[in-house]
Formats: C-alpha cells, sequence, structure tokens
C-alpha cells in the first residue's frame, strides 16, 4: 500500500509499493525517483553486473572513466537517503501476483514490480576469454575502443553483423582485421567494403588468445596460424534470465528481450521492465533515461490507484452517515 495520508500504510517489512529486481543503472535509477516520490522501494541485486569485468565506465558526463563498481556504490549511496531496502540476493521466481521468492526463502511482495535484471554474456569458445574479458577481450568500440586506438585490433567474425563492427572499429585504428569464423559468409558488396576501408579478412577457427605479459599479443586460429593484436572485439551472445519468461504474461521479442510498451509495461500485470533487459543495445545513460521515464509512468499508476481506494473508501464512509 501506499505511503501516502490517503491510504492505510503497510506495516510488514516484506510488501513494498514496488519490488525492483536488479540493482544496475537502471534498477537504481528508478529506484532513486520511486524513493523520491515517497514510495517505499526494495532492490534486489544479485551482484553481478554486465560491465563488471570492465576497468572504467565511459560516455556518462561527469563520469567519464570511473570504475563501473564505484558508479554503482555512488548510486546506492543516493537511494540510501529515501525509503529504499538493498536486499542482496538471488530471485527465483515471479509469480503472476507479484510476489517475489528469493533462493533462501525470502519473499517479497510488491504492488508492482520492476524488472531491470539486465543481460548475461556467452562469450565465444576460445582458450582465454573468460580471463580477458573486458580487458582486451572487448564488445563496445564506444566503450572502449579510445583506450585501444592506434594499436593492431581484430574482430571475430560471427555475424553478419561483424562486419559492421570491423568498420566501426576502424575507426579507431589502421591495423584492423575480421577473422572469419565458419558460418559467416562475406557478400561481395561487404568484401568490397572492407577492402575500401583497408580492414584485413583472415578466414579461420580463433581458438585461443595469445597473453604476453599481462596483455594480449594475438589470436592463435585451430591451423597454426596467428594474428597480431592487442585487442579482440566480439559479440557475445547475450540472454536474459530464463526466470522471466516463466512469468505469466510476459514475453520475449525476435531480440530475446522482454517485449514492452513505450513506457516499460510488459504484457503481465503491474510488472515492468527497462534497461538491457529490453534493449540490448542501451548504454549506461540511455538506460538512466528510460528507467526515470518509467518510474515516472508507474508512479503516475500507484496515484492513480491510491486515488482509486481512498474514493472508494471515502463513497462508503459517505453511505453509513
Amino acid at each position: 500500500m501506499s505511503r501516502s495520508s490517503n491510504a492505510s500504510v503497510v506495516t510488514s517489512p516484506d510488501i513494498y509499493d514496488v519490488v525492483i529486481i536488479g540493482g544496475g543503472m537502471a534498477g537504481l535509477t528508478a529506484a532513486t525517483v520511486l524513493g523520491r516520490a515517497c514510495r517505499r522501494i526494495a532492490v534486489v541485486d544479485a551482484g553481478r553486473p554486465r560491465n563488471g569485468p570492465a576497468d572504467q565506465v565511459h560516455g556518462f558526463p561527469s563520469r567519464d572513466g570511473i570504475a563501473p563498481a564505484d558508479l554503482l556504490q555512488l548510486c546506492r549511496s543516493d537511494v540510501e537517503r529515501y525509503d529504499v531496502e538493498l536486499v542482496s540476493g538471488q530471485v527465483f521466481r515471479v509469480n503472476g501476483d507479484r510476489t517475489v521468492e528469493l533462493a533462501g526463502g525470502r519473499t517479497l511482495q510488491g504492488r508492482h514490480v520492476v524488472l531491470a535484471t539486465g543481460l548475461s554474456d556467452t562469450l565465444p569458445d576460445i582458450a582465454g576469454a573468460r580471463e580477458r574479458w573486458g580487458r582486451d577481450l572487448l564488445h563496445c568500440p564506444y566503450c572502449h575502443g579510445w583506450e585501444v586506438k592506434d594499436q593492431p585490433l581484430a574482430v571475430l567474425g560471427t555475424e553478419q553483423t561483424s562486419v559492421q563492427q570491423s568498420i566501426l572499429v576502424r575507426s579507431f585504428s589502421a591495423e584492423v582485421t575480421l577473422i572469419v569464423q565458419e558460418g559467416l559468409e562475406l557478400s561481395d558488396d561487404d568484401a568490397r567494403s572492407l577492402e575500401a576501408m583497408g580492414v584485413g579478412v583472415v578466414e579461420g577457427t580463433a581458438e585461443r588468445l595469445l597473453i604476453r605479459e599481462d596483455a594480449l599479443e594475438a589470436v592463435a586460429l585451430a591451423d597454426g596460424r596467428t594474428v597480431p593484436c592487442r585487442a579482440l572485439f566480439c559479440e557475445p551472445v547475450a540472454t536474459v534470465d530464463p526466470m522471466l519468461a516463466n512469468i505469466p504474461g510476459c514475453t520475449l521479442d525476435a531480440d530475446g528481450c522482454l517485449e514492452t510498451d513505450e513506457i516499460g509495461r510488459t504484457g503481465a500485470d503491474r510488472i515492468w521492465a527497462v534497461g538491457n533487459v529490453t534493449d540490448p543495445s542501451g548504454q549506461v545513460v540511455p538506460v538512466a533515461g528510460d528507467a526515470y521515464r518509467l518510474a515516472v509512468g508507474l508512479n503516475a499508476a500507484l496515484v492513480e490507484e491510491d486515488t482509486a481506494e481512498a474514493l472508494s473508501a471515502w463513497e462508503r464512509a459517505a453511505v453509513s452517515l
């Protein structure tokens, strides 16, 4: 129930106006806006941020170059000023009645639920990939390109979009090689574009990352050849938490992300979603903006519910006079 003067105040510690699942930029932004709207909020965080392996966050005005963990700590410090409870835990089920079940037995009840769980990356099957992820095995040129500019770079060609990625990476270095993996076929137009942009093309199966003095030196191919590079860009397979697809009313789109309307409502009653879980291309700044907009829309829904409840109580009281 709302903490407004028009409705009764719920005292149970496990009942909230909104339960937000996910303690990244999307979840914490929504929590800040809703907390400032005098709502009682719980943010459940499993403690595994997608950008955790990266050294820095870029493109965030006033915070360019900050470590991801430091940025999240600043966000958590912000929400602690309001009626927001930060809950460490793993959600394993969200029910249609908006009860949120955590591993360990605790259950949270929300008038509304926000899904801000982000995505999980499945890295390419290359020896050393996990150890170098976020360091010199990279995904986004906008996030990491400046730090590796003017060095030999490579792109792992696994999807048709890898062609566009390699041309984008070419903006950062004059020496870029697209390593074409089995299953990717370059069209004549692709080949001409790559040649015109000065992107080299090597066909072969990437097998392992060669490291020297804690830095990437080359990509070793299965046939014994090597592709010298100081960073390898790739496009990992990104997926939502399988638990989300089991929420009654929630559906996945063609990208495998949750479908929502323009302000973040899913097909499930009073269950919302925001961040990478709805948009795999979302960066930190636009994700924060989307979460702000969702929070305003969600609070408007809460105000409407509070008004309807107060009006019903007022009408009952008037009849009894």
